[in-house]
């Protein structure tokens, strides 16, 4: 493995609406912070570390509701918010599991604009949608659904730019994990967050980084990988570089909005 563990913070809160975390992004300089849930829910406030960078405290402002377009309403059981992306400029993107569709937000407190439909979004499936969720320094966008559909085929990847949606390539399937957060780091590789889930043994977590060229996700390397049950549901993945040039992973989990889950802040530093 390329990375170790350097942070593990329990972040807890009696704020409504609270938990459920699917994505998370980091200011360049590891504090600021953005969260969604998976319920349509997000939050945004300050990430407070030690001298040695580690967390010790999050302030974070109220859980507020992501706004459906001008003139829409959220049909509850299709707001399964799932992807965040954050383009240099300050626009955000949301990917939504439930509508199988991507929303820009020029700041969170406005209306959604809805991206164009790729036609095969409307073959994925309602819980194994697209949920990883990327976007490049030319703001070229990159998502792909948590399940393919077969335990043999391949994740699509879509990509996003000049105003339309591609699938130029896939990603093949490997030893039972499936994709659920991503994020292009600033060497410019892409960061891919995997799950793996096994009954009673609970979650492994992995994480690979990959070349993006014009044909595919290329010279994969294992950055970590996890035995079950030793992180919770971690599901969203910022990469981001310290003070230090390290480039450090921090992850964040979905508790589920269960008591026997919590919303764990994950962090590795890549070495190598």
């Amino acid at each position: 493995m390329l990375a170790r563990e350097v942070g593990r913070y329990t972040w807890a809160t009696r704020a409504e609406h609270f938990g459920g975390f699917s994505a998370i992004e980091l200011a360049a300089d590891g504090q600021g912070f953005t969260a969604i849930s998976d319920r349509g829910w997000f939050s945004q406030g300050q990430i407070r570390r030690d001298t040695a960078g580690k967390i010790i405290r999050v302030d974070a402002g109220p859980m507020r509701h992501l706004i459906p377009p001008n003139g829409k309403s959220w049909r509850r059981l299709k707001l399964d918010s799932e992807g965040l992306a954050i383009a240099s400029d300050g626009n955000l993107f949301v990917s939504f599991e439930g509508m199988h569709r991507v929303f820009r937000y020029p700041n969170l407190g406005e209306n959604a604009r809805p991206l164009p439909r790729h036609p095969a979004f409307d073959g994925l499936l309602a819980n194994g949608s697209l949920e990883a969720l990327a976007i490049a320094a030319d703001g070229t966008l990159y998502t792909l659904p948590e399940q393919s559909g077969h335990l043999t085929r391949p994740f699509p990847v879509f990509r996003f730019r000049n105003g339309a949606w591609s699938q130029p390539f896939s990603l093949p399937r490997l030893d039972g994990f499936s994709p659920v957060g991503a994020d292009f780091g600033p060497d410019g590789k892409l960061y891919l967050l995997e799950r793996q889930f096994q009954f009673v043994r609970g979650f492994s977590n992995r994480v690979r980084r990959f070349t993006v060229t014009e044909h595919g996700f290329e010279n994969p390397e294992l950055i970590f990988e996890s035995h079950a049950g030793k992180y919770h549901n971690l599901e969203g993945l910022s990469v981001w570089r310290t003070r230090s040039g390290k480039i450090r992973l921090t992850m964040i989990s979905d508790d589920n909005f269960y008591f026997f889950q919590s919303t764990e802040i994950v962090e590795f530093e890549v070495f190598k």
